[in-house]
């Protein structure tokens, strides 16, 4: 049977919604990802005094990129009630112009010895400023292409949103890489600034194509009865608080990636003797593998038992994370490789699923809020500290064993969490989750009040009528 004008309608809305997600997603995700790279390579050593020990430089570095991370909550609960009350489009347009201002602007920055002290403090209030946009961002990113999907394939699409992260990351990732044979001197000078100077053309892109976008039908709905909430960061903290803490829980395993990515980076290049350019090599495969491997990740949570599909994903990264470590002290270009593409493999699958599993805990009128607060709290708490604490465990011991073990603990704190947030949502893929359920049994009721409301106006119409007719006749 072939589907009919409105099927084939809703579906290519959604996939127009799914590649606009992507798209924007990408570009925001590579403004944050090479502050990262940069941070790694080169921010230690611009924008702090020489007199630091290198290991402080880089120490300094981190938290700066931590600065970020603190943001994002703000950019989550702004964004988040701004996606709630006037829509997911005009906020992610929002988003998008603000991470492009802010990466442009890291570009133009003077260094520490143009400017002194002044060189820091305007990192980290950029820095702050693109936390806030992508807090923002990946919320509603999830929403946008999940709540535009055909019905029950909203995880599915939700990995459109997610693709985003591999894509843009990649995109950081061999922007430096191009960079990698430039002498260090003239790198130092001016070649790390192309990279951000080049979002401001990114940014437009992703301008054009986020505002042709349209609204989710189930914002739509909201917005056409006016069934708006206040403030929605309210209602999420006073009703749903237990599912933003398991959703914060059960995400720390989405932030290994700045072990491999940031602090992995930073110590092959300046204790292993890695050279610049092998090492982004090696990252670069491996953002290979999760870009063609992370979608499978919400296939498999379509098609089975939700609980079942996560153990599966998550329990093999307790030991091959850990194990990637000691495959990069190896300085065995192949070695390294194999070791960081296998641990990738089950974190990226987790991230691949778990936007579309935490979109289907929160009610619509405030999923944005919800999604983005749970999100960014993860964020907050284990993101952005994830650098800062690897240095710091290897500074003080000066082995990679203390790393090795957080990396370990990360995944066995998002199993317990996201077992439990099932056991709470549903973990049945071809049924509604319990918001869904009750968003439906909202409607429904809405839909039998409007219709005994126009039988009683029928009525009352009707009777006036007769009434009229029997005063005629007389």
């Amino acid at each position: 049977m072939s589907a009919s004008p409105t099927d084939r309608e809703a579906t290519k809305k959604a996939r127009k919604a799914g590649i606009a997600s992507f798209v924007g997603t990408t570009i925001e995700w590579y403004d944050f990802y090479i502050y990262g790279t940069a941070a790694a390579l080169v921010f230690g050593k611009i924008f702090f005094s020489d007199d630091l020990p290198a290991g402080v430089a880089t120490l300094l570095a981190f938290v700066t990129l931590w600065a970020g991370f603190l943001a994002r909550p703000i950019g989550g609960i702004i964004f988040g009630h701004l996606g709630d009350r006037i829509g997911r489009k005009n906020t992610l347009v929002i988003t998008l112009i603000m991470m492009g201002i802010s990466t442009v602007g890291v570009g133009l920055l003077p260094t520490h010895a143009q400017i002194g002290m002044w060189a820091p403090i305007l990192l980290v209030l950029l820095r702050v400023l693109q936390g806030v946009a992508v807090g923002g961002e990946w919320g509603g990113a999830v929403l946008i292409a999940s709540e535009n999907a055909p019905k029950g394939k909203g995880i599915l699409y939700s990995a459109f949103a997610q693709q985003g992260s591999p894509a843009g990351n990649l995109l950081a990732t061999m922007a430096f890489f191009l960079l990698s044979s430039m002498p260090t001197p003239e790198f130092l000078l001016y070649g790390w600034r192309i990279p951000f100077l080049f979002s401001g053309l990114l940014v437009i892109v992703g301008m054009v194509i986020r505002l042709k976008l349209e609204e989710s039908d189930a914002m739509k709905a909201v917005l056409a009865k006016k069934k708006v909430v206040k403030l929605p960061i309210a209602e999420v903290l006073r009703k749903h608080w237990v599912l933003v803490l398991l959703g914060a829980g059960a995400l720390p395993l989405a932030q290994v990636t700045y072990f491999k990515n940031t602090f992995a980076l930073s110590w092959a290049t300046s204790e292993l003797g890695y050279e610049r350019g092998t090492f982004l090599g090696i990252i670069a495969i491996a953002l290979v593998v999760q870009f063609i491997v992370q979608p499978f990740g919400a296939v498999l949570v379509s098609k089975i038992d939700m609980r079942v599909a996560m153990c599966l994903m998550i329990v093999p990264e307790l030991f091959l994370m850990p194990a990637m470590f000691y495959a990069i002290r190896t300085e065995t270009f192949a070695i390294a490789a194999i070791g960081m593409c296998l641990a990738t493999i089950p974190h990226s699958m987790f991230y691949g699923a778990i936007g579309g599993i935490l979109a289907r805990a929160f009610p619509a009128k405030i999923r944005y809020s919800g999604l983005s607060t749970a999100y960014q709290l993860c964020s907050l708490v284990v993101g952005g500290g994830t650098p800062v604490l690897a240095q710091w465990l290897l500074n003080r011991s000066g082995s990679v064993t203390g790393v090795a073990i957080a990396a370990g603990t990360y995944a066995a704190v998002s199993l317990v969490c996201t077992l439990l947030l099932l056991k709470r949502t549903g973990y049945n893929p071809k049924a509604l989750s319990i918001a869904e359920q009750a968003d439906e049994a909202e409607l429904e009721l809405e839909a039998q009040e409007a219709a005994e409301a126009a039988a009683s106006a029928a009525r009352t119409e009707s009777a006036t009528e007769s009434t009229g007719r029997v005063r005629v006749g007389a």
